[in-house]
């Protein structure tokens, strides 16, 4: 399961509004090759569940991964900030053995 701050919560509303999507989009987050420790988070708007999807909801926000994805980010807590050391979504994953220092890139 992938869990949802307040903050995450309302920067996720913001987006969805200011873009205009319907009810029906979610948050899709992923994990990909590369970035500077081996894997990359990925966090987009979808609104068409695949196959093998794993979807939860969490804080009133629907998030999906694929299967692979979520071997990687079970337990994963999503964050947004807004703060002076730089603005965006932040991924605190226990799954992750080390990180690099943006935070975008994570190994298991």
């Amino acid at each position: 399961m992938i869990t949802v701050t307040e903050k995450a919560k309302g920067r996720i509303t913001e987006i969805l509004q200011s873009e205009k999507y319907d009810a029906t989009y979610f948050v899709r987050v992923a994990v990909e090759s590369g970035g500077c420790s081996g894997l990359t988070y990925k966090l987009d708007f979808d609104n068409q569940e695949r196959s093998g999807d794993q979807a939860f909801e969490d804080n009133g926000v629907k998030v999906v991964l694929d299967i692979k994805s979520f071997l990687y980010l079970a337990g994963t807590k999503l964050d947004y900030s807004d703060g002076l050391t730089g603005k965006g979504f932040n991924f605190i994953n226990p799954n992750a053995s080390r990180t690099c220092a943006c935070g975008e890139s994570f190994s298991v």
